[in-house]
């Protein structure tokens, strides 16, 4: 049976194929009886528009976008991104728009080239930016190109904001980390962060050297890329170096630790005994390790979802808006035990 059209509704309904259009997509311009009509019409046939003709309708795309600029092999891997695009889709589906989503490794002229491609073929009605860079060129090319956008992870920053996003305190998830090594008896320790050309990152940094100045802690930093085998290859250049070892290591990621616990294995160390170890981010790698990981619970869903209501918000209203996410909890476990 083909399939009924928005005329073939008012037809049946004696009514135009506006008022339709206006009962189906939620717009002024019927009474609630017609609404209501239509709607139980609609139902009873199990119809639903097409998704262009609710854009057309609407004048929007029906879409939101989002550009990774990592590995797609490891964002497949890694739990957090996984948890914020659950977080997302679980806000887009309530809002009825779909999630379009690309990853261009690092690469960005590609990235540069799809959101010129979406604003000018009009693909989605707004974007959400992660991974901020330090003088992060997106915002400036997002509002010439006069796509409506949301910065998912920035700093706080006390000041009215320029533009709407959710904002994380470094600096305290940093505390809480080195507090709990410090409490542990550690007073060398090494930070094996992301990239550091990430503004979350430059965050964090500064705030474990801050917080482990407090305590008269040195802190050795490392560079990696947050995959397995960056963390593996950390622990040993680290391990390996002819300075007194570190006794602790804060990895910028679960996948990182679960490389640097295999070096560790690979050394003849054990961990907590001879080295510590500790994540950024918690996940099931963390709590089905051996032993199991001491991590902060940052729930990525959460910051997910935030993000995509404040560009919902963003699309409907207009309004200007941030949200501060809670700071991360720190789930100690026996990687981290004090000797």
């Amino acid at each position: 049976m083909a399939k009924e059209t928005i005329a073939g509704l008012a037809k049946r309904l004696g009514i135009s194929k506006a008022s339709v259009s206006y009962a189906l997509n939620g717009l002024p311009g019927v009474s609630e009886l017609t609404r209501r009509r239509v709607l139980d019409l609609a139902e009873e046939l199990d119809w639903y528009p097409s998704s262009s003709a609710r854009a057309l309708s609407r004048s929007r795309a029906g879409a939101v976008g989002m550009v990774l600029s990592a590995d797609p092999l490891l964002i497949g891997t890694e739990p957090y991104h996984m948890g914020l695009l659950t977080g997302i889709e679980t806000a887009l589906a309530e809002g009825d728009l779909a999630l379009m989503l690309r990853m261009v490794g690092n690469d960005p002229a590609q990235e540069r080239a799809t959101y010129e491609r979406w604003a000018g073929e009009r693909k989605v009605d707004g974007v959400l930016v992660f991974d901020l860079l330090l003088e992060d060129p997106r915002p400036a090319l997002l509002d010439r190109l006069g796509l409506p956008f949301v910065l998912h992870g920035g700093p706080e920053t006390g000041t009215s904001p320029t533009f709407s996003g959710t904002t994380t305190d470094h600096a305290v998830d940093a505390a809480t980390v080195v507090d709990h090594l410090h409490d542990a008896g550690h007073r060398r320790i090494a930070h094996v962060s992301g990239p550091h050309r990430f503004l979350h990152e430059e965050e964090r940094i500064r705030g474990v050297r801050e917080r482990a100045a407090g305590h008269d802690m040195e802190v050795v930093q490392h560079e990696a890329d947050y995959a397995l085998r960056a963390g593996h290859d950390a622990v040993v250049t680290l391990l390996r170096a002819p300075r007194t070892p570190v006794t602790a290591v804060v990895f910028g990621n679960d996948l990182m630790a679960m490389g640097g616990l295999l070096a560790l294995r690979e050394l003849g160390l054990h961990c907590p005994d001879d080295v510590a170890i500790i994540s950024w981010d918690d996940s099931l790698h963390c709590r089905l390790a051996s032993p199991g990981v001491t991590a902060l619970s940052r729930n990525p869903g959460l910051q997910g979802r935030v993000a995509a209501e404040l560009l919902l918000a963003l699309l409907d209203t207009g309004t200007i808006q941030t949200r501060s996410m809670p700071h991360g909890e720190l789930v100690v476990r026996p990687s981290t035990a004090a000797g």
